[in-house]
């Protein structure tokens, strides 16, 4: 396999082109062709093409891998590698014109992240990084997290579940105490874009349940390498198959995590 950072770079130019087609398409989407997956789970046929785009692309650049894919075009695995893809998180944000939604591209060699890649397309934000590299980088310039030190001074992230609501009143709880905490919470839509977020200093920490591979797998390692720590909120690694995960920057990581554990794990 060729050299990580030329390969990081190609996927970037994949994250942008498919970035490009999506944006193209949101006057177009039409309440006719947005479909249910669930409840308040919608695909979109710009989901779906945009998907089959980047696995062709990447194809090209890496025949051997497999792919875990979230519109399933493609759900073959490979030996070694596999890309963990979302070709368009926060499709509710984007078929009401909201901001943001992006492209999550990771690659996984074995059982380890060494690419990643979101592409927020609104603001046309790229974050990424590799093994192997000095840091994070958004367009080209080194991220890092913030230097905020207890949850009281930090801005938290997280997301509302879509479904499976058993753990709703304990989030809940969870919620009403970092609203009371902390200088504020923020729901925006894209967990892909609120780690990326949580690596560049914009937030101090994020968590979120009932989450997926391809939601998180890109960003929680443009997290780690920008400096910041991730777990499950048992504290353990279990993030990216586990549908739960903890981002923070260094310093509140402690705290917070506890502060998570105690409503939504007792």
């Amino acid at each position: 396999m060729e050299d990580l950072k030329n390969l990081c770079e190609k996927v970037i130019k994949i994250a942008k082109d498919t970035g490009d087609f999506i944006k193209n398409q949101q006057n177009k989407i039409k309440a006719d062709v947005i479909e249910k997956k669930g409840v308040h789970d919608f695909v979109t046929y710009v989901d779906k093409t945009a998907e089959k785009q980047i696995i062709s692309a990447l194809k090209q650049i890496l025949p051997d891998a497999g792919f875990i894919a979230e519109e399933e075009t493609e759900s073959m695995l490979g030996e070694h590698y596999n890309w963990i893809i979302d070709p368009l998180d926060g499709t509710t944000n984007y078929i009401h014109g909201l901001s943001p939604f992006a492209v999550s591209i990771a690659l996984q060699q074995e059982n380890e992240i060494v690419i990643g890649v979101v592409y927020e397309i609104s603001l046309s934000e790229c974050f990424y990084s590799w093994k192997g590299a000095n840091g994070s980088f958004l367009n080209g310039k080194p991220i890092c997290v913030s230097s905020a030190k207890t949850v009281d001074s930090s801005l938290i992230a997280t997301g509302f579940p879509y479904y499976d609501y058993n753990l709703l009143t304990k989030f809940m709880a969870s919620l009403e105490h970092f609203i009371i905490h902390s200088h504020g919470v923020r729901r925006i839509g894209s967990a892909a874009t609120d780690l990326v977020y949580v690596a560049c200093g914009r937030f101090e920490a994020f968590y979120e349940y009932n989450l997926h591979a391809w939601d998180v797998a890109a960003g929680a390692f443009i997290v780690q390498k920008a400096g910041g720590l991730v777990c499950d909120f048992k504290g353990a690694k279990d993030y990216i198959f586990g549908k739960e995960i903890i981002a923070t920057n260094l310093h509140v990581h402690q705290e917070f995590k506890e502060i998570v554990q105690k409503h939504m794990l007792n």
